[in-house]
């Protein structure tokens, strides 16, 4: 877990590399735009691998939730005060997100869309339904996704020109009949932000989100948790067969998710956590965690994960690290080595070299806590 964790943080916190900005100086090399692309989200409909960044993170909160519960169960807690401290996690996480993206703001940026908010709000609902069976689990998960479904599909497509709530009329994909209710910044939890959004002080209304995230989507990312937490049960209780499990799950989920979206019943749009995304995209964090499960536990090939482990163990602070330490290591190095030493492997190079230096000084960093065993919980 700990090795998957670390590779979902790196690619995170790999974004410095800036690999857009690298491909536009080499606009005819397929392998710079292929890499291009997969550390970019896509811009609506279609999966990169950057977009399996958050739905693994929140998958892999519930595959440790039944250890956590256990530990705290074996010194005797009451359920009272597990609930209690499951919800002072949840408002951590809320207003630490909160906080980084107010961050170089001149007042508080109150959005609730990013990974560790919407972790936040789902995660007591995720502690209750990890009360109770597996089988619950799968009927809650069931809930989550046919509710959520429903709930855009009743809400009636609002007769709004689509340039006002920011989306191009030439825009590739304006869906029509069923889909289009889960068009951008014209759906049911758009609508809601329209409203939640502006209850918090703002230097201006909000009208839209630029990129059609919403708050409502912590509904469905608690199904990717949900997904997490069923294989975290497994784990624990070893069942027989952990890989097939895995295995199976990964092109169920892949194949159930992709035929929602091509029949246009549901798109698979990780933006706003459609139902489809929870099942292609837990598809994939099976089949990674598969992967993962395969070369640590079974082949015992441990040694190469060390890299990640560091991060894995650690994934709150690098989280954070990468959100406050970029441009630090950055000045940094070039006040000491000089204005052009990115340039040292010429200008189109610049941005990655940068990149590379800022993503060592936070693996150094990570480093330096890990030998310390410093370790950051909430």
């Amino acid at each position: 877990m700990d090795a998957y964790r670390g590779f979902v943080m790196f690619l995170m916190m790999a974004e410095v590399l800036q690999l857009s900005q690298v491909a536009e100086n080499f606009p005819e090399s397929t392998v710079w735009q292929f890499l291009a692309y997969h550390q970019s989200h896509a811009e609506w409909l279609g999966c990169s691998l950057h977009d399996l960044i958050q739905p693994s993170f929140s998958f892999l909160v519930g595959v440790a939730l039944p250890y956590s519960l256990a530990s705290r169960i074996s010194k005797s807690e009451p359920f009272g005060l597990q609930f209690a401290h499951t919800l002072r996690r949840s408002l951590i996480l809320i207003l630490l997100g909160i906080f980084l993206r107010s961050i170089g703001r001149s007042q508080t940026n109150f959005t609730f869309e990013d990974t560790l908010t919407q972790i936040g709000l789902g995660y007591p609902f995720l502690f209750l339904i990890a009360q109770r069976s597996l089988r619950t689990g799968w009927i809650a998960l069931g809930v989550i996704l046919v509710g959520y479904w429903l709930a855009f599909v009743l809400y009636p497509v609002p007769a709004i020109d689509p340039e006002r709530v920011g989306v191009p009329a030439d825009w590739p994909y304006h869906f029509t009949g069923i889909a289009a209710h889960f068009n951008k910044n014209t759906n049911l939890a758009w609508a809601f932000d329209t409203w939640f959004l502006n209850l918090f002080p703002r230097e201006k209304p909000f009208l839209y989100n630029g990129g059609g995230y919403a708050t409502l989507s912590f509904i469905p990312t608690l199904g990717t948790m949900v997904l997490g937490l069923q294989a975290g049960r497994w784990i624990r209780a070893q069942s027989a067969g952990l890989l097939k499990r895995f295995l199976m799950m990964g092109v169920a989920g892949l194949i159930l998710g992709s035929l929602l979206s091509v029949t246009g019943l549901c798109p698979s749009v990780k933006r706003i956590w459609t139902p489809s995304w929870v099942l292609f995209s837990g598809g994939w964090c099976f089949l990674l965690l598969a992967l993962f499960y395969y070369l640590i536990d079974v082949k015992s090939w441990q040694r190469w994960s060390f890299p990640l482990l560091v991060i894995g163990v650690n994934s709150i602070a690098a989280y954070c690290i990468a959100h406050l330490f970029e441009h630090f290591i950055a000045d940094s190095f070039r006040t000491h080595f000089g204005p052009h030493v990115y340039q040292f492997l010429g200008e189109p190079y610049a941005p990655l070299l940068r990149g590379l230096i800022v993503l060592l000084g936070y693996w150094l960093i990570l480093y330096w806590m890990y030998q310390k065993k410093l370790f950051i919980r909430i």
